[in-house]
């Protein structure tokens, strides 16, 4: 698990096919303090797995599902890539809780500087699907680094059946020198992973409520029939 807290920009330095995988060697010399084989780095917000670590770094393997889902196989010899190690319990918690199980790859519309030295507004368009997880004043992760959604649209999109979400972001100075966020530009894809709390309330309320009687207890039993009108909340002491 991660925090969406960039730990350090890195470098790529090798890329050498393996077969239908991919192996990059990062040149990341914090994260490689430390590290050890096995660990769980996020790659631009991928969850990736240490096989070698070396003074200046370490080398990861992408498999062909991570390269079909992701756009690490983009990937050059010098382009940069934000690092974060697996969460530490009883660490900080300065962003949210990031999987690096990404959910897609989004598009980058546009990127304007904000004046005085104020940062990025920057605007992504993502699938109908996952608008549903995204809230203004909500998280996100966007190659691995939690921002807070400023403002949302729902759009035509054009070559696009249906309608896609345009979820737009103030990032700050801290965030720009501290990631490759400031490298983005229009037409870039980029990684983004929604919040898993969305998800999890969403798949729990399709057991609770209505119908909720068709579904069995781990034991065996009936549950307890919770639905979430007014006069079961009020049951449970949630007064309306």
């Amino acid at each position: 698990m991660f925090t969406g807290i960039v730990e350090e920009v890195g470098v790529v330095r090798e890329k050498i096919p393996v077969g239908p995988a991919m192996r990059f060697r990062f040149q990341a010399v914090k994260m490689a303090q430390g590290l050890r084989p096995g660990d769980s780095v996020a790659c631009n917000g991928v969850c990736l797995t240490a096989e070698e670590v070396f003074a200046d770094g370490f080398s990861a393997t992408a498999v062909p599902e991570t390269l079909n889902r992701t756009a690490l196989g983009e990937l050059e010899k010098g382009h940069l890539v934000n690092h974060e190690g697996a969460l530490k319990a009883g660490a900080p918690m300065g962003g949210h809780i990031v999987q690096g199980h990404v959910d897609g790859v989004s598009e980058v519309v546009s990127t304007r500087k904000l004046p005085g030295g104020g940062g990025m507004e920057l605007t992504i368009r993502i699938p109908p699907e996952f608008s549903r997880y995204c809230v203004i004043k909500g998280s996100i992760a966007l190659h691995g680094v939690s921002l807070t959604i400023a403002d949302m649209e729902n759009t035509e999109a054009q070559n696009t059946a249906g309608k896609t979400s345009l979820l737009r972001f103030a990032i700050v100075p801290h965030t720009l020198a501290h990631t490759n966020l400031t490298n983005v530009t229009p037409g870039k894809r980029i990684h983004f992973e929604v919040d898993i709390l969305g998800k999890y309330v969403e798949n729990l309320l399709r057991f609770v409520g209505a119908g909720s009687a068709d579904v069995k207890h781990p034991q065996g039993q009936n549950p307890i029939g919770i639905g979430l009108e007014t006069t079961s909340l009020e049951k449970w002491g949630y007064g309306i």
